[in-house]
């Protein structure tokens, strides 16, 4: 089981993490989405969000761009980091994901 954190703007990914106005987190088996939920995050702080999201059992995370430091935070918390990723729905890109056509590229964040 995975759970999937992207987070959203406009009903879309951010393209900064830091700058989302909530995440989606979805819960996955087997392949497919079995839930999601929809969180609002703490203030933003250098490092608040990556502990937060350990917090909630999040496995991946989806984003356009985010610093240096919290990649780092995420990976000593053994959460997989998939950044410059395209713009898209949480879902679609979640379901990219899932079955290994998610486009990751060139960290969008140059801090």
């Amino acid at each position: 089981m995975k759970k999937i954190a992207v987070p959203v703007a406009n009903n879309s990914l951010s393209t900064h993490f830091g700058h989302a106005e909530h995440f989606m987190i979805f819960s996955t088996e087997n392949g497919q989405i079995t839930g999601h939920e929809t969180h609002s995050p703490p203030p933003h702080q250098p490092g608040t969000y990556p502990r937060w999201l350990a917090s909630l059992g999040v496995t991946d995370i989806i984003a356009g761009g985010m610093g240096q430091r919290a990649i780092d935070i995420f990976l000593q918390n053994r959460i997989n980091v998939y950044t410059g990723v395209n713009v898209a729905t949480p879902e679609e890109l979640v379901l990219q994901l899932l079955n290994g056509t998610l486009a990751a590229g060139v960290n969008l964040c140059d801090h």
